[in-house]
């Protein structure tokens, strides 16, 4: 059983650990611009909003790549990019509906949330239970499909 990556808005204090970790790992530098984990910032604080890859089922940014780049790595479910692989031609970007997957020009290849091999890094540093990594039958993911499949008339078992 794969797990997924929680974010709770309501629990998120704004205080950016979660990007300092991520860039951490992912750079080996304290550098929220090379984080693929971000929070916007709305109402002047007051609300905060965590938000990174959700590791799409049908991950477009997989599907459009050229080169086949982005992989599903079969442990964690992390749709994940070979950096040497990636020509850095940015067709995934435009692809994601969540703006996920940013391009790096420093590195010259693109960027997006691989679950730090099944033990996100993001959920460690924060501080509240803003960021949690559970089971993914414990989303609420199936209940959601199934209610926006009612909503619109649809069989929900096809979805």
């Amino acid at each position: 059983m794969h797990k997924a990556l929680v974010m709770e808005v309501d629990a998120c204090t704004g205080c950016h650990q979660c990007e300092m970790m991520c860039s951490y790992g992912k750079v080996g530098a304290f550098n929220p611009a090379k984080s693929v984990i971000d929070i916007t910032i709305f109402d002047g604080g007051a609300v905060n909003v965590p938000s990174t890859c959700t590791q799409c089922e049908e991950a477009w940014c997989m599907v459009v790549c050229p080169v086949e780049a982005i992989t599903l790595n079969p442990a964690t479910g992390a749709k994940e990019v070979s950096a040497e692989v990636c020509v850095g031609c940015k067709v995934c970007t435009i692809a994601c509906p969540f703006g996920a997957i940013n391009y790096d020009p420093d590195t010259g290849v693109v960027a997006k949330c691989d679950l730090c091999g099944g033990e996100p890094m993001c959920v460690e540093a924060c501080p509240t239970t803003a960021l949690a990594f559970v089971a993914e039958d414990s989303t609420g993911y199936q209940r959601m499909l199934q209610y926006a499949a009612t909503a619109a008339g649809l069989d929900s078992a096809k979805m």
